[in-house]
């Protein structure tokens, strides 16, 4: 889970908001964001989280600690359509590509298809008449 860290104190450092949600699980990354132009902190930062429990730990934990004088705001990052195309491209080589949209073309064909409710697929779809039978 991507986690969005706002109103951080000018002059804390990456590990010791690593050090932060370390406390309450296993953390994939940890950044905080700097201006490119004086080379200090922007004061907001993200963190990712692969266990869902743990992160809404953390965010429960940490929203709302004051830190060197501000008052962290932590809640769940909002994940746009250019954040997910660009961790996935970020995630897989090249090689991976190829069987990924294997993969993707394979779940798309089990989706379209009719499934019984133990899982066997149904036969084709048999041509429907509408014509009224004639009453007995």
């Amino acid at each position: 889970m991507k986690i969005l860290v706002r109103n951080l104190a000018r002059d804390i450092t990456q590990p010791e908001l690593l050090a932060l949600f370390e406390a309450h699980g296993r953390v994939q990354s940890c950044t905080i964001v700097m201006d490119e132009a004086t080379g200090g902190s922007k004061g907001f930062g993200f963190a990712n989280m692969p266990v869902i429990h743990e992160a809404k730990a953390a965010i429960r934990a940490l929203n709302g600690l004051e830190r060197n004088g501000s008052k962290m705001r932590v809640k769940k990052a909002e994940v746009t359509a250019k954040d997910e195309s660009l961790d996935s491209a970020a995630d897989t080589q090249p090689q991976d590509a190829v069987a990924d949209s294997n993969k993707a073309d394979e779940h798309a064909q089990a989706k379209s298809a009719r499934l019984k409710k133990d899982g066997t697929r149904l036969g084709p779809k048999k041509a429907r008449s509408f014509k009224k039978k004639p009453s007995r």
